[in-house]
């Protein structure tokens, strides 16, 4: 167990962070990911709320339906990033990151318009290419809910959420259920043969996936478009907090850019470490690990524009170079 955003988490279990990486990436596995909050916003102007804050356009997807947003700082950078679950037609349930939940709601206009239910639920998520097989047999609604869908289901009689949402880079479902009912759910998953895994799991199967991490390749003097996530800014819906900002970069020009890297070698690189090309500081990793799916290191990297992939790059791994290549992302495609 360790600290993390302010809650005590599973780094892993008996089983290790390797195995229980390559048992996501084979078939199925179930983290404890309660530390992510839970931000409900109700009534006839959530939408519109939400639509004003947010950086993706609400209007393209519908009740019953989830979607990945960015909420921004006046400058353009990432405050955070964030999975809006569309419950019902005037219910929102925002997720936010460890710790920015108190961000998030403040941002949205305090609690006067959006409640903190984050401890009233335990959010379990179910990941793999096994894990709607697997989870049929004891959440037969859970496990039909659609990608990127969200729906009510029943456990033994008690009302619980499922979204078609995840961070592995494989399918999967995410439980939101009432904590008084967590351990039993938990039970319930785990005994179809899905296995526990921790945060060290979480962390490289995401990096593997090159999906960004708030903190990491998300955060200050971060934005969108240096991330490569444009596709989550709406530039026809309207105003949003920290728009004029990212206008001005568009027109300017992004600089740095993310890349990834991947590494010779089983050492792995780790963030912040300086990328040179010839010689020549050209940027900053922002992620690095082992990969146990390619069996070497790889990397994500803010590096300046010019740097494209195919080039030679070296990481200055706290005084010895790593050779890298820069390599189209993610490093491992869903099967």
């Amino acid at each position: 167990m360790v600290p993390f955003g302010g809650w005590q988490m599973p780094l892993s279990y008996a089983a290790g962070t390797i195995a229980e990486h390559l048992a996501c990436r084979n078939a199925a596995v179930v983290f404890d990911v309660s530390h992510l909050g839970t931000v409900r916003v109700v009534g006839p102007q959530a939408h519109d709320l939400l639509q004003s804050a947010l950086t993706n356009d609400l209007d393209r997807i519908e009740p019953g339906r989830c979607q990945y947003t960015h909420l921004l700082a006046d400058d353009g950078s990432v405050l955070d990033d964030i999975i809006v679950w569309w419950v019902d037609t005037d219910r929102f349930d925002v997720m936010p990151n460890a710790s920015n939940t108190d961000r998030v709601i403040e941002a949205l206009g305090g609690s006067r318009v959006a409640t903190d239910v984050t401890a009233d639920r335990a959010v379990l998520a179910v990941q793999g290419p096994s894990a709607r097989s697997l989870l049929a047999a004891v959440l037969p609604g859970a496990a039909a809910v659609g990608r990127f869908r969200v729906t009510t289901f029943d456990f033994d009689g008690t009302p619980c959420l499922a979204a078609g949402t995840g961070y592995t880079g494989e399918d999967g479902v995410e439980l939101a259920v009432p904590a008084d009912r967590a351990a039993d759910v938990w039970r319930a998953v785990t005994s179809m043969g899905i296995e526990p895994a921790g945060l060290g799991a979480r962390d490289t199967l995401r990096l593997e996936a090159a999906l960004p991490l708030h903190g990491q390749e998300l955060g200050p003097g971060i934005t969108p478009l240096n991330a490569g996530l444009g596709w989550v800014v709406s530039w026809t819906k309207g105003d949003f907090r920290g728009r004029a900002a990212l206008e001005a970069q568009r027109t300017a020009g992004v600089d740095p850019v993310l890349v990834g890297l991947s590494v010779d070698g089983r050492r792995p690189p780790r963030s912040h470490q300086p990328v040179l090309q010839n010689g020549v500081w050209v940027g900053e990793t922002s992620s690095g690990n082992f990969s146990p799916v390619l069996g070497h290191g790889i990397a994500l990297a803010y590096v300046v524009p010019s740097v494209v992939i195919g080039d030679a790059v070296q990481i200055d791994a706290r005084g010895s170079l790593l050779e890298a290549v820069v390599v189209e992302t993610p490093f491992v495609a869903k099967k």
